[in-house]
């Protein structure tokens, strides 16, 4: 029975749910049926953890009852900070040691990364995780700036059966992981209904293998064109996507594509059968014919469009042929200058639009978008 003026352990529950790490740490400390609420598995079920917290020398010590109980992660920290990154890769790797019950992990970086080779401990211990987390569910490497390679892909394939989603589609000047890798993790987690990766690490028979007609539904396939590999992919043939589309009608692809591709390659990367829901255009060269492209074929699947590139009157007539084409269009982010006539466009033909950059003179960056109310 409650003690008069003291909140019944559900109610603290969900207060603690809400409250940092350092703060749960001095909540444990008042009295002994806080740190009951505080340690309770209701409140570590899904946690965030920013390794600024090594300032407090508690994470570790306070985490350790608790760690059975966490069965999503997210897990921030500064690769160029020695003592943030000590704390993330001392965590991973106690973590490893109770993960049968761990069912997502994201980790994301802040701030630069040190080294080009750096992140080795950290990787390793995502290995570790890899491993012991039979159930693992979902893993999101898209904010490490490590180069991932094919060994942390098998690991994967071979420790998480019960995958559903897993991105590798990092920031790194190089991507080490192949087209052999992929396949085996497709073989190996039949589950796999979202993933993210470079255009270099996808190949012709992975389409192949995920349009099988015993594959379970796929949702989301995430292509980042950011490294030399990935210009010097070979294309995909549009039939592999027709067929891909037909297997799967809910599909969604979102690409990148960043200044490492050549603006000719960008004919060979883009496809008529590609269901393009999201599309980052930051070129090197002119995107005006990658703008035109997406209003020609992607008018009944594009939702997000991203834009980074130089003001001209091309770009502009280009933009406004897109927003007639694609009333479904969500979102739409161009960081030029544009003329009146193509804000107008987006209001009026695209009435499901949440938000917009579209700037009509220069103004101080960060540029913020506007949301449509």
């Amino acid at each position: 029975m409650t003690e008069p003026g003291q909140l019944p352990e559900e109610v603290l529950v969900l207060i603690f749910c809400h409250l940092s790490l350092p703060d749960r740490a001095a909540a444990a400390r008042v009295c002994r049926a806080w740190a009951a609420a505080a340690t309770c598995s209701a409140v570590w079920h899904d946690t965030n953890i920013s390794c600024d917290c090594e300032r407090e020398g508690m994470v570790l010590p306070y985490l350790s009852s608790c760690l059975d109980h966490i069965h999503n992660l997210r897990l921030e920290f500064e690769p160029s900070r020695e003592p943030s990154r000590q704390v993330a890769t001392e965590l991973l790797t106690a973590l490893a040691g109770c993960a049968p019950g761990l069912r997502g992990l994201c980790l994301e970086c802040r701030g630069e990364k040190p080294l080009f080779d750096a992140g080795r401990d950290v990787l390793d211990a995502v290995h570790a995780i890899c491993s012991t987390a039979r159930g693992l569910r979902h893993l999101d490497l898209r904010c490490l700036p490590f180069t991932l390679d094919d060994k942390l892909v098998l690991q994967v394939a071979r420790g998480c059966p019960e995958l559903r989603s897993l991105f590798l589609n990092n920031c790194t000047l190089v991507n080490s992981v192949g087209p052999g890798a992929v396949l085996e993790l497709l073989e190996a987690c039949p589950r796999l209904c979202t993933l993210g990766l470079h255009l270099a690490s996808l190949s012709h028979t992975a389409l192949e293998v995920l349009a099988a007609p015993d594959r379970a539904p796929f949702s989301l396939l995430a292509l980042r064109c950011a490294c030399p590999e990935d210009a010097r992919a070979p294309p995909l043939p549009n039939e592999a996507w027709a067929a891909l589309r037909h297997r799967h009608p809910g599909l969604a692809v979102e690409v990148e594509l960043e200044p490492a591709l050549p603006a000719e390659s960008v004919t060979r990367v883009l496809q008529p059968a590609m269901p393009v829901a999201a599309l980052h255009l930051c070129l090197s060269g002119d995107p005006v014919g990658s703008v035109r492209f997406a209003a020609l074929y992607y008018a009944a699947t594009l939702r997000v469009l991203e834009v980074r590139t130089t003001a001209s009157a091309e770009l502009d007539a280009s933009l406004e042929l897109l927003a007639a084409r694609c009333p479904g269009l969500r979102e739409v982010h161009c960081f030029c200058v544009v003329r009146p006539s193509v804000l107008h466009a987006f209001r009026a033909h695209c009435l499901r639009l949440r938000s917009y950059t579209l700037k009509l003179r220069r103004e101080p960056h960060p540029w913020r978008p506007t949301l449509v109310e």
